[in-house]
This record gives C-alpha cells, structure tokens and sequence, in this order.
C-alpha cells in the first residue's frame, strides 16, 4: 500500500467556478491582486501561472480500456499466470472513482477533488480566464498592435494556451469532432475570450464544430507569433515553438486534414533517420536507474529531445493508479504493454529499456498485480515539513516526439501513403531499440526477447483473418481492433480501408502503449468510435460503450450544472443506460 500523504490541492490564480456564479471581489480583480498588467515583463510574468494545473491522465484512464475493476474476476487463462487474488485491494480511492469507471456523472466530486472532472475544469478555464487577462494587458501596451520580439511571442504563447486549454475541455466533455455538419449537432463547451467583468455572467455553451473553429483561430494566430525570445530559462514548460507545431498536427488530426498534420509533424521531427534518431526517447538515458523515482526524473527531463512540453500538475494519480480498486492489471496490462505470449516484438515481462521503461511491473511473478507507470510517479513538495503537508504533483508531458511520429503516422495511413507509414512505424519502433545500451541490447535483443520490427513483421502481427463476410476467424495479436474496415465496431463516420488495416491496427497498438497513463486512449477512442466494455463489480456487469453513446462525453461538474451549465449528455435517457448494461456470470476480459 502507498504512504498517505497530507495534502492541500494546488489553488490557481483565477477559476471559472461554475462559469455562473462568482463573488463580485473573483469578477473585478485580475490573477495577481497586486499589480496592473501594464508593461511587456508583467505580461510574460503573468504567463508563467497560465498553464493548467490539472492532469487529465486518471479521468482518461478510468473512462478508457485500460483499467480493470478488481472486484471483478478475471481468471487467468493459465496457470502460468500464478494470479494471487490476494495481491488485489478491492477498495477505491474515492467514490467517484467508482462512478466515472461506470460512466455515471461524478456526483460525489467536487472542484477540489484532484483528477476529478471538476477540477479539470476548474483548472482550464482558470487558465483561461488569465490568458485573457495578459492579452488584455498586451493591448493595454501595444495598443496599436506595434509589438516588440517579446511582445508578440507573448501573444503568440497566450493564443496557444488559450486553444489548447478549449482543445482540452471539448474533448473531455463533449463527443469527438466528426465532420463540419455532423458537430454542429454536438454540444460543445463554452469559449471565453473576454475578461471577467461582470457577475454572474452566462457563457453558452455552442457546438463542437464551432469551438474546433475557435481553437484553429486561435492555434495559426499563436503560431504565426510564437517564438522562443522569451524562454531564456525553463522552456520546455511553456509553448515553444516546436510545442506549439505538434499541438497544430494533433489538432488537425483531430480534425483529419491529413496533409496539415504531416506539415506541422515535419516541421519538429524532419523526415530522415538521422532526425529521428535524435528526436525519438532515447533508452540509453534509463542506463543506472534503479528506483521508479530514477526513471521518473529521466521521463521529466526538459533535456531530452523528445520532451517537446512539461507541465507541472497536481494530481494523486500514482497512489490512484496502483493499490487500488481500479487498475492496469491482468488481460488489459498485457494487451496495453504487447506482452502477450504470441507477441512478435517482445515476450515476458516488458523490457525495462524500452518506451514505457515505466511500465514498472511491481509483482512477484504476477501479471495480475498490476503496472505502474514512472511517468505517473508522485512528487511531494512540502510546505510544512512538521505538519506533513505540502503540494502533491506530477509532470505531465503533454507533447513528445513519440506522439508525434505515430500521429504522423495515422495521418500518413489516412492518405494512403502507407510506405512513408511503415518508415514511421518502424522509426518509432527500431530507433528505440538501436538506443538501447550495449548492456540492454544482449540481454534483450540477442536473445530474443526483444525484436526489430519490419514490414514482414507488421503485416503480418497486426492483421486479423477474416472470412468473406468479414467475419474473424482467428487473431495474431490480441491488441489489435476487430475489423476496422468494415465498422463493425467503429463510427460509421471513420472508415478504414481494407488496405490500411493492418497499418491502423499497428498504430492502435503503439499509441495505447506509447500513451499508457497518460489518458490520451480516451481520446483515441472516442475519435474512432471504437466500442468497448467495462465489467463492474463481483457480478461481472457488463458496460458496453458504442460508438455513438451520449456518455462519451464526460458529464461537467455538478456545481457548473446547479449554476445553470447544460448538460454534456442532453440526449441520454434512462433507457439508454439500461439497453447498454448486460448481465454476464462469467469472468470477464478473458484474452485467449
């Protein structure tokens, strides 16, 4: 069991409680009470505090595929696994938790329950509403729009916080973006771009194809000024340049204008080997570590290439994510690492080298235990040592050179370019194993345990065998979605080709591992529609998700829905959830 901590939740300058209803002291003062933003420095000060301070990473992983329930059996499929169901705690870490993983609206949370869905929404539109505050202020400076270096990248860098700050929201409480018509069926959330001023004012909340438009005003205007003049210390926490590029190819990956993705995608990682040895993780940097707190500090260095942008948030997700009711134990751990026994790239426990490295698997001989992640490791700054209270945070990595090559990937797929994919998909792969030291490389890749991967390997590992129906007869690999092309499971919306089958599968495979702990596989499938099942409790309930279920967008908070906010799920009934839930008495997420 981890050590319990006191702690306080880490307070932003200025929050949109509710959107609704505010003091009349909140609305007239701006963040920093002391000063009037007034001059280039006050601006680009006030920028420091206008990140968001909350991590998605837990609400993502508990509405994804990549948790299960340990009240639920999951019987290994033989005894090779030596499961232990002692090695499970069966109890959560709060009650929401156990709502979100049911995709009920979290009604036992509140604003200042980390990784809850209130307080990510509480933290972007705090974020927002001092974004707006500096770019009030560079008007006040420049009011005839003659901006020095620094001022315009000032700009530049609060237009980038502002769309990714929305990008955030709409993709946590609204459904996916799925074409010009289709979303502007689909409720968005609120975009701010003024101050607040008055009490008590009401923000609407318009549709997803209008706050994509929004965010995409906002990302080319930030990119057309942003410049790294201002960064001369700690850069990587803040939207640089090439930061700023691979947010620009998520966002029109998102919104599937292919070309632009790779533009943007090239513009950070080149397009020749040698580039994508220096951008990709390099393994070697993991050489010594022996602690996860040594791998942890390896995940967060702002030196490595690969780390595009940090962000310091507070969040509990470490102590969430292992010990507790909810986590990457058994079938899912395997299928999320690829370490299943038919795997063709690796075998055994995963390979302490290679890109999880965290992927730390604490158990004895167990996969069932559970994993956990370096990435998600906690940092404990105290405050009062005596007291034992202080600020609980993790570096979040919201952008990284390994997203952004299997983004380039998809993108490249989705044009049927599927050469310059397999290049990609085997950079992403291979340049992670040549990093490997001399010492990793003989103990995993001469004997095996490891392998390069080559077309051959790719088409073969990451193809189903399908009848003439389309039916599945058999399956390699595990990780792989069910029959792509023929939507089976997918938004009729997001058609795959047969042809870039085996291409998108490999992709699937990669991006749910690369982005473990992370919460960007909720993302992912919301985006592709793909259908999936949590099963709840002792009684194996099984919860299917589709394509087109209401409950893929997050609920908000219900202090925001007690203000007057709309609901996330207008459409969905109480009918809705009944059809979706089957009763089952078997074990569940059974992999054979």
């Amino acid at each position: 069991m981890m050590k319990s901590y006191k702690y306080k939740v880490l307070t932003l300058g200025l929050a949109l409680i509710g959107l609704a209803s505010c003091s009349d002291s909140f609305l007239d003062k701006v963040p920093d009470e002391r000063t009037e933003i007034d001059s280039e420095d006050k601006v680009i000060q006030l920028l420091v505090s206008a990140y968001p301070e909350a991590s998605p990473a837990w609400l993502g992983e508990l509405s994804s595929d990549n948790l299960i329930d340990n009240l639920c059996p999951h019987l290994p499929t033989d005894m090779d696994d030596k499961q232990v169901l002692s090695h499970y705690n069966y109890g959560s870490y709060s009650k929401w938790d156990d709502e979100a993983f049911r995709f009920e609206p979290a009604t036992n949370a509140t604003y200042s329950d980390m990784d809850s869905p209130g307080q990510l929404w509480s933290a972007y539109y705090g974020s927002i509403a001092t974004v707006n505050q500096a770019l009030a202020g560079i008007d006040r400076v420049a009011p005839d729009g003659n901006y020095s270096a620094k001022l315009k990248a000032a700009k530049g860098e609060a237009l980038l916080i502002r769309a990714f700050d929305h990008f955030m929201l709409v993709n946590i409480f609204s459904q996916a973006y799925k074409n010009e018509t289709a979303s502007k069926q689909d409720v968005g959330v609120p975009y701010v771009t003024e101050i607040e001023d008055v009490v008590s004012k009401k923000y609407d909340r318009i549709n997803v194809d209008s706050v994509y438009k929004m965010i995409g005003k906002d990302l080319e205007a930030g990119l057309s000024l942003i410049s790294d003049v201002n960064f001369t210390t700690a850069p990587k926490y803040h939207f640089n340049t090439n930061a700023a590029h691979a947010f620009a190819a998520r966002y029109y990956l998102y919104t599937r204008k292919y070309d632009k993705v790779i533009e943007h995608a090239n513009a950070v990682l080149g397009t020749d080997s040698i580039s994508m040895q220096r951008m990709i993780m390099d393994l070697s940097q993991f050489d010594g570590c022996s602690s996860v707190s040594d791998y942890a500090n390896v995940w967060g260095k702002p030196e490595l290439n690969g780390n595009l942008m940090l962000l310091n948030t507070s969040s509990t997700l470490a102590r969430r994510a292992f010990g507790y009711r909810y986590s990457m134990a058994g079938p899912t751990a395997r299928n999320v690492m690829m370490y299943s026994r038919n795997s063709m790239l690796w075998s055994g426990y995963p390979c302490p080298a290679m890109a999880m490295v965290s992927g730390q698997l604490l158990s004895s001989s167990s996969h069932d235990y559970g994993l956990f992640s370096a990435k998600a490791y906690e940092h404990f700054q105290y405050t009062n040592k005596v007291a034992g209270i202080g600020y609980v945070h993790i570096i979040n990595r919201p952008f990284t050179s390994n997203r952004l090559l299997l983004e380039r990937a998809e993108a490249e797929i989705m044009l049927g370019k599927y050469e310059d994919a397999e290049n990609d998909l085997r950079w992403y792969w291979n340049c992670s194993i040549e990093s490997m030291t001399a010492k990793d490389k003989k103990l995993y890749v001469d004997t095996k345990y490891t392998k390069y991967l080559t077309n051959a390997i790719l088409k073969k590992y990451f193809t189903y065998a399908v009848d003439d129906e389309g039916k599945m007869l058999s399956s390699i690999n595990p990780n792989c979605q069910e029959n792509w092309d023929f939507t089976k499971n997918m938004s009729p919306d997001y058609v795959i080709p047969a042809e870039a089958v085996p291409y998108m599968n490999c992709v699937n495979a990669f991006r749910r591992y690369e982005n473990a702990f992370d919460g960007v596989r909720f993302f992912d499938l919301k985006r592709w529609g793909m259908e999936y099942v949590h099963e709840v409790g002792t009684s194996s309930e099984k919860l299917v998700m589709k394509w087109n279920d209401s409950r893929r967008a997050i609920e908000v908070p219900w202090e925001a829905l007690s203000a007057g906010m709309d609901s996330s799920r207008p459409e969905s009934k109480a009918s809705d959830s009944n059809e979706s839930k089957l009763s089952v008495s078997k074990s569940c997420y059974v992999i054979k």
